[in-house]
């Protein structure tokens, strides 16, 4: 193979093309993102199609074999393929993988007939194909391909010239589409492509592979723009997910999507698809995904709270919990918290807590499922690019945790606000509630109503700290069933247990360990002990608030709230639902009273 002028090209070619390319694509994440206006303008075309290029990169190595390598390219890029722009440049790489012979190298002629058999795949993936978008750029570049395939045999040749149509194509978006029109930009997604192939074409021309030094190792900047947003949105959530194993067709599965959101995309086959969608519910569009596939993925945005840390921020510090956190979702809106979801599974079947799966779908599967669910942390690189995105537009992150003994979560905050801090020179403080649910709850909530009262970061931070000392919870569990099933109670204790149908209450002690605080013979009647260990502990302290909890129990919850109004003299500020994944160990029925006091002076 002629390395300064192939006629044909082979896998190791294609890994350095690739690279090349997606290098030049996230040095412009930047401008990709500022012209980015349709089909939402939610400024984050770059962002997505970092993201997806640098899953691929975090995927791949270099192979002889040119079949092998957009194979592997094909299947990264549909695993990590994020946005509406990703998704499409996804299956615009599975179309191509899917129409090239299995060979080591291939030709001019054989590149160009599996680009222009790769654009069928693109438009049936989407629901509403719209022209004057990234479809029409790529489509427009392969015809030009392809009417040269016969005319010439040289790779440099034919992708250098292609540049000129690339541009054209690129330029008359702004023509294609009003909302293009209306701003004076071109498809940000077209834009993304675009610069993509430049990159391949400046490798193709200048064939240095040392300069393709992109570190494997690090996270991928997550740039943001600061302009602002205002566009009103007709859906609320930014949906993706992998399915495996579909049991209809991907054709169905887009008209069910249909039904359900806008802006669908169904990349991938039936054995292996990425979904994406925008919606206002998507835990009961996933409640109705389960039995159409295996959901091995989910990623869930919120275009409304993107929109107001961009917009429409209240205060200067932003505010942010993990999903076992319980609030209402009013005082979530209000305050503008951002809750970041833990990982919940059953068997293959993947959830985000309280995202995509909300109590009432849970309790049904943790009745019917064979499997007792798991959870699993958050990970490091999801609070990377959610503190990169609020340092943008913040002056200061506050990060408060469920309790560092019971996952990794808190953890992985602290290791992403270090490296956040040290980029973008802000603080951000990540923090061990050492509890959850509604101890958590009401700790983010007294920590948001001092920063609506524009307090000082590091008073706020401080007095946390003295707050922590003075949350508890008391959970009054129905049965042992789950915990048992759970592996938190053993089998040998937990049938002792229920033969003499002993109801336990569980807390939590200073260090964040759970506590077993008590035994007695019914629900009722640990409630009750719960209620005078209260009334006990409330000598001398003033309870600031408090929260009731319940699995799927709203009757014993109401209750519950009658005799705490007598207790503490006020309505609770919520009572909700217990988080999914406190509720799994708590089982349904469970009841729980969370309080902060405030020491009198």
């Amino acid at each position: 193979m002629n390395i300064s002028n192939p006629q044909e090209i082979n896998g190791k070619f294609l890994y350095y093309a690739f690279i090349a390319g997606s290098q030049q694509l996230l040095f412009q994440q930047e401008e990709i993102n500022r012209i980015n206006v349709f089909p939402v303008r939610d400024k984050d075309t770059g962002t997505n199609l970092a993201s997806t290029i640098r899953a691929v990169i975090d995927s791949i190595k270099p192979y002889r074999s040119y079949k092998k390598m957009i194979g592997d390219i094909a299947e990264a890029a549909l695993i990590g393929a994020r946005g509406n722009s990703g998704v499409i440049f996804a299956q615009f790489l599975h179309g191509v993988n899917t129409q090239t012979s299995d060979k080591q190298q291939i030709s001019l002629s054989e590149f160009a007939d599996s680009i222009k058999k790769s654009i069928p795949f693109m438009y049936e993936a989407v629901a509403n194909p719209v022209e004057g978008t990234m479809l029409t750029v790529i489509r427009d570049w392969s015809d030009f391909l392809f009417s040269r395939k016969e005319s010439s045999n040289s790779f440099k040749t034919v992708l250098i010239d292609s540049i000129e149509i690339l541009e054209k194509s690129l330029s008359e978006t702004t023509l294609k589409l009003k909302d293009l029109k209306k701003y004076g930009f071109v498809d940000a997604g077209a834009k993304g492509f675009v610069v993509f192939i430049e990159g391949v074409i400046d490798f193709i021309k200048n064939r240095n592979v040392r300069r393709l030094t992109i570190d494997k190792t690090a996270s991928v900047s997550l740039i943001h723009t600061d302009e602002g947003l205002e566009e009103q949105l007709t859906y609320r959530y930014c949906t993706e997910a992998i399915i495996k194993n579909l049991t209809t067709s991907t054709d169905a599965l887009k008209k069910f999507l249909s039904e359900n959101g806008d802006s669908i995309v169904v990349a991938g086959s039936e054995k292996t698809c990425r979904i994406h969608i925008h919606t206002n519910q998507p835990a009961e569009l996933f409640h109705k995904l389960k039995d159409r596939g295996t959901i091995t993925f989910q990623k869930v945005d919120d275009m409304q709270r993107q929109q107001e840390m961009a917009s429409h921020r209240k205060w200067k510090i932003a505010l942010v919990t993990d999903s076992t956190c319980d609030l209402s979702q009013e005082l979530i809106d209000f305050y503008q918290i951002n809750v970041v979801s833990l990982n919940l599974n059953f068997g293959d079947s993947h959830y985000l807590d309280k995202m995509t799966i909300q109590p009432e779908q849970f309790y049904d599967l943790l009745e019917s499922s064979r499997e007792f669910p798991k959870t699993s942390q958050i990970n490091e690189r999801t609070f990377t690019n959610l503190y990169s995105h609020l340092a943008s537009h913040y002056d200061a992150i506050i990060s408060i945790h469920l309790t560092s003994q019971f996952s990794g979560t808190y953890a992985n905050s602290v290791k992403a606000a270090q490296r956040i801090e040290k980029e973008f020179n802000k603080p951000v403080y990540s923090i061990d509630s050492r509890n959850l649910s509604g101890a958590l709850g009401l700790l983010v909530l007294k920590t948001a109503k001092k920063i609506e009262m524009n307090m000082p970061v590091e008073s706020i931070v401080e007095s946390l700290h003295t707050d922590i000392s003075n949350a508890k919870i008391f959970v009054s569990v129905k049965n042992l069933k789950y915990m048992i099933k759970g592996g938190r109670v053993s089998k040998p204790a937990g049938f002792i247990a229920n033969v003499l149908g002993i109801n336990p209450v569980i807390s939590m002690d200073p260090n964040g360990h759970s506590l077993l605080f008590g035994n007695t013979f019914s629900q009722r009647a640990s409630l009750n002990k719960v209620f005078r260990h209260i009334k006990k502990i409330s000598t001398g302290k003033t309870i600031w608030n408090y929260i009731i909890l319940h699995a799927h129990n709203p009757e014993r919850a109401s209750k519950a709230e009658s005799k705490m109004v007598n207790i503490a003299g006020k309505k609770p500020v919520s009572v909700v639902d217990i988080s999914p994944v406190i509720g799994m160990h708590a089982g349904n029925g469970a009841i729980a009273i969370s309080l902060l006091f405030t020491v009198k002076t």
